[in-house]
């Protein structure tokens, strides 16, 4: 029974502490490649976050899936660029997290070495394909891509998973056949030439019939956190947005950063802040939700993940709060 007080003194000490304290601590995790290392470093080396009243906890992670299970484990409390399958994933385990904006859409093109023979999808049973690891939404989407509009199932190819300089090498040293990259590494290519055959808009669109851009990644939040300070993401999302709005009106000021903190050489940084506008959202509007929601159907249907949508994944009240901070 002491035990039992002592604990429920602890967490009501905590949630006291939290409340009235530090309500404005947050730790924020992301993965630190692709898409996410760009924003991040210009989210992090600018004052956005503080501005906005919040007092930010930055924690990197390696692994495309890492911040997902550092929430899962309750080690962060948000994580902007989250792998949207491993959301899903992790929510139908009955894991407590939300998803609260979306934040990357899905800008990949299926690519091959130019004299390539390879000239089409079709032509990728069989075949080793480079994408990022299993599990990550770029994974699931190309899989669904490929076993949906062209009957290639996940056996049929071998995935060699990797981070978008590691699948520029596999390509380069002719250890896969093709590759899944961001639009954004394939503009950053230099000796390394490349043939497009296949992008996942064109792609989407064909599956679903829609002119819909799937996302693959978003926003995710610990369900206690969101259901008891809703006004701290809002200030979150509010400084997410600043960002966007920033880097959208200095260029070269990201250009800088960019090299500075995330160790790109000018050419790569400048090719980054070229599609700013297309890689990076902080978008919940209800025909984002339904995006998702539909990207929910088509993962279930071609067995790229299981589980159950319960639409409470999807808060958007922080979001819409965020709409009146100016």
């Amino acid at each position: 029974m002491k035990k039992i007080l002592m604990a429920a003194a602890l967490a009501a000490g905590t949630l006291l502490a939290f409340g009235s304290q530090g309500a404005e601590k947050v730790r924020i995790g992301y993965w630190t490649s692709g898409v996410s290392l760009g924003y991040g470093a210009v989210l992090e080396s600018r004052d956005f976050l503080a501005k906005r009243g919040i007092d930010a906890e930055f924690v990197h992670f390696p692994d495309v899936n890492a911040p997902i299970k550092a929430l899962a484990s309750g080690s962060i409390d948000l994580a902007f660029g989250a792998p949207l399958a491993g959301v899903f994933s992790t929510a139908s385990e009955g894991v407590p997290i939300k998803i609260f904006a979306a934040t990357q859409p899905a800008d990949v093109q299926f690519v091959v070495p130019a004299g390539s023979p390879i000239t089409s999808l079709a032509q990728l049973k069989g075949k080793k394909v480079g994408m990022s690891p299993a599990g990550s939404s770029v994974a699931v989407i190309a899989s669904t891509i490929l076993q949906q509009n062209y009957h290639i199932k996940p056996a049929d190819f071998s995935l060699i998973g990797g981070n978008e300089s590691r699948l520029a090498q596999f390509l380069a040293q002719k250890q896969v056949d093709a590759a899944a990259l961001r639009s954004l590494t394939i503009s950053q290519l230099d000796e390394l030439k490349v043939t497009p055959i296949g992008s996942f808009a064109d792609e989407w669109k064909k599956l679903t019939h829609t002119d819909a851009l799937p996302y693959i990644g978003v926003g995710a939040v610990r369900a206690d956190l969101i259901n008891q300070h809703p006004d701290t993401v809002a200030r979150v999302i509010a400084a997410l947005r600043d960002t966007l709005a920033w880097g959208k009106a200095n260029p070269d000021a990201v250009v800088a950063i960019l090299q500075k903190q995330a160790n790109l050489p000018q050419k790569d940084a400048r090719v980054y802040m070229s599609r700013w506008d297309s890689m990076n959202r902080i978008d919940f509007e209800p025909a984002d939700i339904d995006t998702l929601k539909r990207e929910h159907q088509v993962f279930v249907a071609s067995g790229a993940i299981k589980g159950d949508l319960d639409d409470s994944l999807f808060d958007n009240r922080p979001y819409q709060a965020a709409k009146s901070i100016k």
